[in-house]
């Protein structure tokens, strides 16, 4: 059935089926195998390689230690694991989320491809992360939250980021939209990513809104650059 495509002129934020409560656990976990199989197909882990690499030059010889915040099912972070591992650099995995279900499936991905995570309950929105890292990364997740939250989220990851920073996230476009509404029907059977692959497209940022956002979070110097498929990249470092 074909999908009319709304005003995507502003943001509208509504509340996506897997951030309910109520959300049945199972379902909850079909969900983020879902979307760990279209964060393959996109290749989410692909734009932090570089930076990585540029970071464990700077830093050798001690590894680099790295934060992924709202990490979901841990599948990003993974593939970096297993990435790092076959590149020879020394990189050291944090993860954290507000759901402690996702905390326990990220643990379990990574134990399964014999990789160890430090994995702690952490809600972004509401906290400081007690610590610093090289590299903090967070994807898919700033379209989740309202504007004066966004900012303030951000300038929790700048602050938690002791070397570089970097977002990415969903760009509000008619063809993202498009996508979204293909891909996650063709790659996914879970009904919750069905529903919420629009929403959040609907939900997310354009380039220039991110850029302005980063602004207002007091990130000076931050750069945005557009990635496929119909994404974007916020990269900050730090002074």
């Amino acid at each position: 059935m074909a999908t009319a495509i709304p005003s995507l002129s502003t943001r509208v934020v509504l509340p996506e089926v897997m951030d309910q409560p109520h959300l049945h656990p199972d379902h909850h976990r079909t969900a983020l195998s879902a979307l760990a199989r279209l964060n393959w197909w996109s290749g989410a882990s692909r734009p932090y390689r570089a930076l990585l690499r540029r970071v464990a030059d700077e830093v050798r010889p001690r590894p680099v230690t790295l934060l992924d915040v709202a990490t979901g099912g841990g599948d990003v972070p993974v593939a970096l694991g297993r990435w790092a591992r076959r590149v020879g650099i020394d990189l050291r995995i944090a993860v954290c989320d507000n759901n402690p279900r996702a905390v326990r499936l990220a643990r379990e991905r990574a134990a399964h491809r014999d990789l160890t995570f430090e994995a702690f309950v952490h809600d972004i929105t509401r906290d400081e992360i007690p610590k610093l890292y090289d590299v903090v990364i967070c994807s898919l997740f700033l379209h989740h939250l309202a504007h004066p939250v966004a900012v303030e989220a951000v300038r929790r990851l700048a602050c938690a980021a002791d070397r570089r920073l970097v977002i990415c996230d969903l760009a509000r476009t008619r063809t993202g939209f498009l996508l979204a509404t293909v891909a996650s029907r063709f790659l996914t059977r879970s009904p919750v990513v069905h529903t919420d692959a629009l929403l959040s497209v609907r939900a997310a940022f354009t380039p220039g809104e991110a850029i302005r956002l980063a602004h207002e979070a007091g990130l000076r110097g931050a750069v945005v650059h557009r990635c496929w498929p119909q994404r974007f990249r916020l990269c900050w470092s730090r002074p």
